[in-house]
């Protein structure tokens, strides 16, 4: 008997999206939530991935990437904030799941080797919390997700390529024009060498008008960077 089946046996897995068990399923989702998994899928915006419902005949940008103009090259996101990766990101970012980071990770590593338009890639790094946050946290869940990757592409990571100098607070009933105020000179660059003359991926759990990500991909252009891409999990 397989020694992960002998586990199962004795500690039989939960599934982290419906609570039941997962039986013969890898990770921590059963077959059932695997199914309802909400994957982005074209058509999206050509620029920040946001998806739109209904028929498209060609590549187009959002209004929100028309107006403000994020700072990165593209940003893409694997499955919508829903169900049970909703649930899954939850609990790792707020109740310290840290064994659903492998299961978040495949779903990176995924969407990275379906997304032709981020080309080759020399660096990944993380969007950084305030220290104050990360003390209180004790981690931080874009970095753990950014350096899984970095191992399983073989890519060195950054981990310290970006700090978050200015504690920004909640964006949630935030518009996206006051996100982009909120995040603006919250982020440096601590060391511009490691970042010069890079194609860096931008790695985070969530994206949802893409302000954050659009603030540190500019600040590592400032520093060198010659592109920034974003990859994160799901899509809000």
């Amino acid at each position: 008997m397989k020694w992960n089946a002998l586990l199962d046996l004795v500690f039989p897995r939960a599934c982290a999206g419906c609570g039941g068990r997962v039986g013969d399923a890898a990770g921590h989702l059963c077959w059932d939530c695997q199914a309802q998994l909400p994957f982005v899928r074209q058509p999206y915006c050509l620029h920040c991935g946001d998806p739109v419902e209904g028929r498209v005949d060609e590549s187009f940008t959002c209004h929100w990437c028309d107006e403000l103009q994020p700072a990165f090259d593209y940003a893409r996101s694997v499955v919508r904030y829903r169900g049970p990766v909703q649930r899954m990101i939850q609990d790792f970012k707020y109740h310290a799941a840290h064994w659903l980071a492998p299961d978040l990770m495949r779903l990176l590593h995924a969407g990275l080797q379906t997304m032709p338009e981020f080309g080759s890639l020399d660096a990944i790094a993380c969007v950084p919390l305030h220290r104050v946050r990360q003390r209180t946290r004790g981690y931080n869940q874009a970095a753990l997700l950014a350096h899984s990757l970095a191992r399983e592409v073989q890519k060195p990571f950054l981990r310290r390529a970006l700090m978050r100098h200015r504690p920004t607070g909640t964006q949630t009933h935030l518009t996206a024009r006051e996100r982009v105020a909120n995040v603006h000179g919250a982020f440096a660059v601590r060391r511009p060498e490691v970042v010069q003359g890079r194609a860096v991926l931008l790695v985070d759990d969530v994206m949802t008008t893409g302000a954050t990500l659009s603030e540190c991909a500019r600040v590592l252009k400032a520093a060198g960077a010659t592109r920034v891409c974003a990859l994160t999990v799901a899509r809000g």
